[in-house]
């Protein structure tokens, strides 16, 4: 009627009116009347907004890759916002009047993008598609510094990137290269452990050896002591011996120094026995044999004189006739005592 209208927005819009070119009420989810020849609006979002992204760049090595992501960024200074780009609301076909607010995502991009040339122009390809989470913090934390965001009024809430791949045949070559170093690697694997199976073989034969060695050492040593020990055996024999010849030969010499004193000895005797005889025989010179032995019977036992007559009986057999011997003598001959009469009688012609 007359021209006004009623309009009502949403709690995720932030709303001024503006008319005659100043704002006379803003604020979010606001609703008002309007009079839609003299009256502009303007509507700007409140909340996140999400803006995938993917783009290409080169590497240090000149090797061509694709990045692909997301931002999260929102409005946080609205004047600021509106004063640079135009977002003014057609409120009767209910859109933007221009283009501006799909160009304000774009802007975020870009300088998104000139921070991701700026790191990885200075990485190799293997170093780049493996940098995403490094390149992430170092872009989100040169975004917080942005003269041109903090200009537009935008607060970059966070940023992923999902991806970083080189072309097909890069990516064809690299997986070739990765796979050759898998496989020798492989093969290193497999010699090392080889190569640690020799060696702990080697160690064991070594560890053998050193064995024989140590048990052979050993066996030399208590060879060696039982020599030392058997010499030390012979010595102490030796010199028993020659200690026990050094004991015989004085023995011996005390022996013959012993038997040439008893020869001399018994020569002395027998040369005091041979001047006794002498002396004897030459006082016995001149008497009668008869005499002698009458001298020689005195004292005498009485079977020594009965041995005595049968000696003489013996001498003088040719002339004795018969001969009788009484068995009191034999008896007492035999037991070793003559009797004290004994009777020997007999008879023959002289």
């Amino acid at each position: 009627m007359f021209g006004l209208k009623f309009v009502k927005f949403q709690p995720s819009d932030y709303v001024m009116k503006v008319k005659n070119g100043k704002v006379v009420q803003e604020g979010i989810g606001i609703s008002f009347y309007y009079f839609a020849p003299t009256t502009s609006v303007i509507v700007v979002p409140v909340t996140s907004i999400d803006v995938p992204f993917i783009f290409e760049e080169i590497t240090k090595d000149y090797q061509m890759v694709t990045v692909q992501g997301q931002l999260t960024y929102r409005i946080i200074d609205y004047s600021k916002t509106t004063q640079i780009l135009n977002y003014t609301y057609n409120l009767r076909k209910n859109n933007y009047l221009s283009d501006d607010p799909s160009k304000l995502a774009q802007r975020v991009i870009h300088i998104a993008k000139v921070l991701t040339k700026k790191y990885l122009e200075k990485m190799p390809i293997k170093e780049a598609i493996q940098s995403s989470e490094r390149l992430v913090e170092s872009i989100t934390r040169e975004i917080g510094n942005n003269e041109e965001l903090e200009k537009l009024g935008i607060d970059l809430m966070g940023m992923s990137i999902l991806a970083i791949l080189p072309n097909k045949e890069t990516l064809r070559a690299l997986e070739a290269q990765a796979r050759e170093e898998i496989l020798r690697s492989a093969d290193d694997a497999l010699y090392i452990r080889r190569n640690a199976s020799i060696e702990q073989e080697r160690r064991v034969k070594e560890n053998e050896l050193n064995t024989e060695i140590a048990v052979e050492t050993k066996k030399k040593q208590i060879r060696e002591t039982q020599l030392d020990a058997e010499r030390s055996v012979k010595q102490k024999q030796n010199e028993m011996k020659d200690e026990q010849l050094r004991f015989d030969t004085i023995h011996e010499q005390k022996k013959r120094e012993l038997i040439e004193l008893a020869v001399a000895n018994k020569k002395a005797q027998a040369d005091a026995k041979a001047y006794e005889l002498a002396a004897v025989m030459k006082s016995l010179e001149g008497i009668e044999p008869k005499v002698l032995q009458s001298l020689t019977n005195i004292g005498m036992n009485p079977d020594q004189l009965i041995a005595i007559a049968f000696q003489e009986l013996a001498e003088n057999a040719e002339k004795i006739g018969q001969l009788n011997i009484t068995p009191d003598l034999l008896q007492g001959l035999m037991s070793g005592t003559a009797p004290e009469r004994s009777v020997v009688k007999g008879s023959g012609s002289r």
